[in-house]
């Protein structure tokens, strides 16, 4: 970086990471990202930023102040958007990993007199504008005569309305989140049992405390079985997990074996959520509530996903496939499948960890396979419902000549 970016090295300033790119073994980019400008006109106008909010959302912003294509690079075609491109879709990630808290935008400054931006435009950067070409030296700011041109990249989909929020907004919609997620409760935490043997207290005491002991206010157990009973009642993303403890007595808080009055903050729930062993906290927590579920009679949907943003560079996105229960809409187990494969080789290995005796499997096509019926009826002794579609030409012929019409149970034989 020194010796090839024409501002050299430099020292990041605030929060920042640094990135190095390659192919193969070979070096191909540096990258650095460091605290967001302080002043940035047309940043601010595009967010509608008044200095107050500006002061308590910049910490949400991130700007990209370092790029370098170095020169072992070459022949690659259209390798620096493909290297900026994949460093975006890590970055919110790393960034909450490093310092306990998201980045929500993405800016960058380029001076227009060595660069055009193409690689930014190309990773759908969109262009502010122009700076008005002051720089900032010492505790005041003095005209420099190069203005540079602004971009920014979302690194949310709902950045700009949530780094435009005012205070009172961010309390209004927290508010209403809220209320439709109790108007939604899927499940009564209070019916399951807390304490005892078998109890979730009992289950989250056999997971690993990430953290170093020293300065721990709120015990690891404490702030899982808040963050599970909350996202139970139907909190969706850790504000609203913050804000269902915010609201629960110091009784309440007490069985969670909150040592205090308080429950954990916001910034305490994100950081334990963010060092646990996730593998392990959701199979513990899937076999736990599956203690707690019938099956028997119950619909099980078997459901395949790609997570979002865990994509890294030539790497495939993670795609999961889940067994979830219809009426509750509880995640009971999930399986990763393997790069290699598919959604249909995962499904026994995904039922291997349940027991669902008694139970209606559904699936749509892509699990209407003999060895899955197979494995349902003999192995797991369930029953099953699958979807039948024009890739099976033979079966669906079979299905249309039995003449099925009638059925349902709620149809009526004539005669």
């Amino acid at each position: 970086m020194e010796r090839h970016h024409y501002l050299g090295c430099g020292r990041l300033v605030g929060e920042s990471l640094r990135y190095a790119a390659f192919v193969g073994s070979e070096q191909v980019a540096l990258l650095g990202w460091a605290a967001a400008a302080l002043r940035n006109g047309p940043r601010d106008r595009y967010l509608g930023w008044d200095a107050a909010t500006r002061a308590r959302n910049l910490p949400l912003v991130v700007n990209n102040v370092r790029f370098l294509m170095l020169p072992s690079g070459g022949g690659v075609p259209n390798l620096a958007s493909r290297v900026l491109a994949a460093n975006l879709r890590r970055l919110r990630r790393d960034w909450e990993a490093a310092y306990g808290h998201p980045v929500l935008l993405a800016e960058t400054f380029v001076d227009l007199s060595r660069f055009r931006g193409t690689c930014y435009r190309a990773s759908n950067w969109q262009a502010l504008g122009q700076t008005r070409g002051f720089s900032r030296v010492g505790a005041s700011y003095e005209r420099n005569g190069a203005a540079k041109a602004v971009f920014v990249y979302p690194l949310d989909r709902r950045a700009r309305a949530r780094l435009k929020a005012k205070p009172a907004e961010r309390k209004a919609s927290t508010t209403e989140v809220t209320k439709m997620a109790r108007e939604k409760l899927q499940l009564d935490w209070k019916r399951l049992p807390l304490e005892g043997r078998g109890g979730l207290i009992d289950m989250l005491r056999q997971l690993d405390d990430p953290r170093k002991p020293r300065g721990v206010r709120h015990p690891m157990v404490a702030v899982m079985a808040i963050a599970v009973c909350a996202t139970l009642s139907g909190a969706q993303h850790i504000a609203a997990i913050a804000q269902w403890a915010q609201e629960q007595s110091t009784r309440t808080l007490r069985r969670f074996w909150c040592r205090k009055d308080k429950p954990p903050s916001e910034s305490c729930i994100r950081r334990v959520l963010g060092a646990i062993d996730t593998e392990r906290l959701d199979q513990r927590v899937g076999e736990w509530l599956l203690q707690q579920s019938c099956c028997s009679g119950e619909g099980l949907a078997l459901d395949g996903k790609t997570l979002r943003g865990s994509r890294e560079g030539d790497a495939k996105a993670v795609h999961l496939v889940s067994a979830v229960l219809h009426r509750e809409g509880l995640v009971l187990a999930q399986h990763r499948v393997p790069d290699k494969t598919n959604e249909i080789k995962s499904v026994q290995p995904l039922l291997d960890q349940c027991n669902v005796e008694g139970a209606v499997v559904t699936g749509d096509a892509m699990f209407t396979q003999k060895d899955i019926a197979k494995h349902l009826v003999q192995d797991k002794h369930a029953d099953y419902l699958l979807f039948v579609k024009g890739n099976q030409p033979t079966l669906l012929a079979d299905i249309e000549e039995l003449h099925l019409e009638t059925f349902p149970p709620s149809a009526h034989h004539p005669g």
